[in-house]
């Protein structure tokens, strides 16, 4: 799976702003989450390594579940921990543990694991690049405070965050997009969106017609086929060293 690049450099001339989606995309949740779950005394005595790995796994994609049923129902944002905990409480039901083995003190310690993520490896160092000469921001779903103790954790070095709980609405509505461009003060066709999520950057081009650069990661989008996803973005960025974080910074500099 090769990078593909379906806009050449000069479109990308006029950017102005690059708005990145930030869990999974800049952060590598799995590798938190895991050693959470590993670290867990009870979970670690009742569940194999293997079983600790398929864990972190569901309830990331139990979480999107969530999400997406959430905006289709029109129902009101929540907090995203509470979301987590919903999604962890039936994970764990699932596989026989109850309130009695497990408790809701260690649930809820469980669920702050997601408030400490590191950064991928290629992460600090090109958007520290690409801040020289244009506006790094987060649009993400989830609350500020969660956004802003997971860039204490991670060393991220965005000029501003946009929740979805500080914009008031929640991705893939266009709504967010439109307020997110609407406080930099640009057009749609000087930003940039750019996730490890196929769903948000269809949003964004479709609903607004942002520029979209889909940055791999192995732990994302385990659905969606790759094929499709490169011929429906402007950039695919699968990073031959694990870096497409660092081949966007290379082809946005040159484009600039």
């Amino acid at each position: 799976m090769a990078t593909a690049i379906n806009s050449p450099h000069h479109r990308f001339s006029n950017v102005k702003a690059l708005i990145f989606d930030l869990m999974g995309t800049c952060t590598n949740w799995n590798t938190t989450i895991v050693a959470a779950i590993e670290a867990d005394k009870i979970l670690a005595n009742i569940l194999s390594p293997d079983e600790q790995l398929q864990l972190a796994s569901d309830w990331r994609q139990g979480f999107f579940r969530e999400i997406h049923t959430h905006f289709r129902n029109k129902l009101p944002q929540e907090d995203i921990d509470i979301t987590h905990k919903r999604v962890l409480d039936h994970l764990l039901e699932s596989k026989g543990i109850g309130f009695t083995t497990y408790g809701e003190n260690e649930r809820n310690l469980l669920v702050r694991a997601w408030h400490e993520q590191k950064a991928w490896s290629d992460a600090i160092k090109a958007i520290s690049q690409l801040k020289t000469k244009m506006m790094v921001v987060v649009l993400a779903n989830g609350t500020t405070r969660l956004q802003l103790d997971i860039i204490r954790s991670s060393g991220l070095p965005f000029h501003t965050l946009f929740s979805s709980q500080l914009l008031g609405f929640t991705k893939p509505a266009p709504e967010i997009y439109h307020k997110a461009l609407s406080l930099l003060e640009i057009e749609p066709n000087q930003a940039v969106m750019v996730a490890a999520h196929a769903y948000d950057l269809r949003a964004a081009k479709k609903m607004l017609g942002l520029k979209t650069a889909y940055i791999y990661r192995d732990t994302e989008d385990l659905d969606e086929e790759m094929d499709l996803v490169k011929n429906e973005v402007d950039l695919f960025f699968r990073g031959a060293k694990n870096n497409p974080l660092e081949e966007l910074s290379d082809f946005l500099l040159k484009s600039t």
